[in-house]
């Protein structure tokens, strides 16, 4: 009985060292065909062959050899480019990405502690010399993907690359104050974010973006886009002022960061926006209709009027300038009492008159709007030719 029970003993642990065996054996092979220096993906299919099974997820011998496979491929793909051969250019950025995939999981194990809690780092110092001298190529990588508009690649690799400075493995080389390129890739990660469609992308970096002070006002845009599209209307509007603030004559933050209140019926925010942009530039068109259209809604019509004049005097073709102008004097008129100021509110008709008329010779399609506005007007100035005109537009 107890030779049988010792039988069996044995036989149980030479099924258990049978796998060990053949994993030895594998990486054996692998390493036999890296000193051979052909079929490195060959090596590089027995070693990932060998992690499908869950015993194996822990060994460092066969990411270490994975590793050397992945970069012996790397190599190989490199010297035909220097000797000016056709190279498969998609492949050498994939194997790029590749080696910092092995190398940080090799890391990770490599650091985990052993039965006594001693950490004994065994690759981790010459690996990471390695791996930094490949580091740049992530860059060129995104750099190629995006010029492909294959933008979901182009931010894998750009994350690739700033995402080192995190990894245990560069500890020690202080990529985010040394390397001079982080902000760099930051915006091109934010832009690919963005090109995706991907808010949460697109701000997953763009602090770090800020940086690349040359692409800041671009930036500012890509993350106003992602709040916007996240419906968070106060980071929205804040990177809005920031951007403004950046450059006030930008064609994408004024306009926006004016709707940002103006949509919301808040005119004396609005104003302040105004006002501070036409501190900059006192004669620019569109800060000057803005400005006339926050008195119009503030219902300061004299201001309204004032405005609206000086940008008639900047551009006589600005329809709308006279539109403005034109509803404000009718404004006006009708908040005087008549009973008591009859001449007083004729003479705002009349004002009225010329701005609402060249605004319908501006807009001729525009009857929605020039269209009461006149009917008032001419009928308070007993225009009756002209009214009748007008009755029979608006009747049709």
């Amino acid at each position: 009985m107890i030779r049988i029970r010792r039988a069996f003993t044995i036989m149980l642990i030479l099924f258990a060292l049978l796998p060990v065996a053949a994993q030895r054996k594998q990486i054996g092979e692998a390493k036999t065909i890296l000193l051979r220096g052909k079929d490195y993906a060959k090596a590089e299919k027995m070693m990932t062959d060998l992690l499908k099974d869950s015993s194996n997820l822990y060994n460092k011998r066969i990411y270490d050899t994975w590793l050397q496979a992945v970069e012996k491929q790397y190599a190989q793909l490199n010297e035909q480019m220097y000797l000016k051969q056709k190279v498969d250019t998609v492949k050498l950025f994939d194997l790029t990405k590749r080696l910092f995939t092995v190398g940080e999981r090799l890391d990770s194990i490599d650091m985990m502690p052993d039965k006594k809690g001693k950490v004994s780092l065994e690759y981790r110092k010459d690996n990471a010399q390695r791996l930094t001298n490949y580091r740049p190529n992530l860059f060129f990588g995104g750099a190629y993907y995006v010029r492909k508009q294959n933008f979901a690649k182009a931010f894998d690799l750009f994350e690739t690359y700033i995402d080192c400075d995190r990894q245990p493995l560069f500890d020690g080389y202080n990529l985010a104050n040394k390397d001079p390129r982080m902000g760099e890739a930051a915006y091109w990660a934010t832009y690919c974010g963005f090109r995706c469609a991907d808010p949460v992308l697109t701000l997953r970096y763009a602090d770090l973006a800020r940086r690349d002070t040359a692409k800041l006002e671009n930036t500012l845009q890509h993350m106003a886009e992602a709040w916007r599209k996240l419906g968070d209307d106060s980071l929205y509007r804040k990177v809005l002022w920031e951007g403004f603030c950046l450059n006030v004559k930008s064609a994408y933050f004024f306009p926006r960061l004016m709707d940002s209140y103006t949509v919301k019926g808040n005119y004396k925010d609005a104003n302040r926006v105004v006002d501070q942009a036409l501190k900059v530039d006192s004669l620019n068109e569109l800060f000057l209709f803005a400005k006339s259209t926050v008195m119009l809604n503030l219902q300061r019509y004299a201001d309204c009027l004032r405005y609206s004049e000086r940008l008639i005097d900047v551009n006589p073709q600005s329809a709308d300038a006279y539109y403005n102008a034109g509803i404000a004097c009718v404004n006006i008129a009708q908040s005087i009492d008549q009973r008591k100021n009859k001449k007083q509110a004729k003479k705002m008709y009349q004002r009225a008159l010329p701005y609402m008329e060249a605004y319908r010779r501006l807009e001729p399609n525009g009857k929605d709007k020039w269209g009461p506005a006149l009917y008032r007007i001419y009928f308070n100035l007993n225009m009756g030719k002209q009214f009748d005109e007008i009755d029979k537009i608006l009747k049709k």
